[in-house]
């Protein structure tokens, strides 16, 4: 392991980013994160936590004889697979440095003094 010339020791980036670590779900095994890996992998997090909770909501309804808790089940469970990709690091959108793929900020119009 070489170290940089003020002494100090290089930062590992799979460190530094735990959410792009090779092996979590979406990122490829050189650490970067795949468009459609990810979005298959946020897709699985989203509809598996619909799908495991609604069954879990209508088994406590079958066994309680309620109707509702079923809807309580699937909207937890969206919640918790949009929070799992979100902590996963899959729904964050990140750019380069100096790539810009639209303006940002309030349109420059040649008439400011338009009404």
């Amino acid at each position: 392991m070489s170290s940089r010339k003020d002494g100090r020791k290089p930062l590992n980036n799979a460190a530094a980013r735990p959410e792009a670590a090779p092996g979590a779900p979406g990122v490829s095994a050189n650490g970067e994160d795949g468009g459609y890996n990810a979005g298959i992998a946020v897709f699985s997090y989203i509809v598996g936590g619909i799908v495991v909770w609604s069954l879990i909501g209508w088994g406590l309804d079958y066994l309680w004889g309620t109707r509702w808790i079923v809807l309580a089940g699937a909207l937890l469970g969206a919640v918790g697979g949009f929070y799992l990709s979100h902590m996963h690091g899959l729904t964050s959108s990140r750019k380069n440095a100096g790539e810009r793929h639209a303006a940002s900020g309030p349109s420059q119009d040649g008439d400011t003094n338009a009404k």
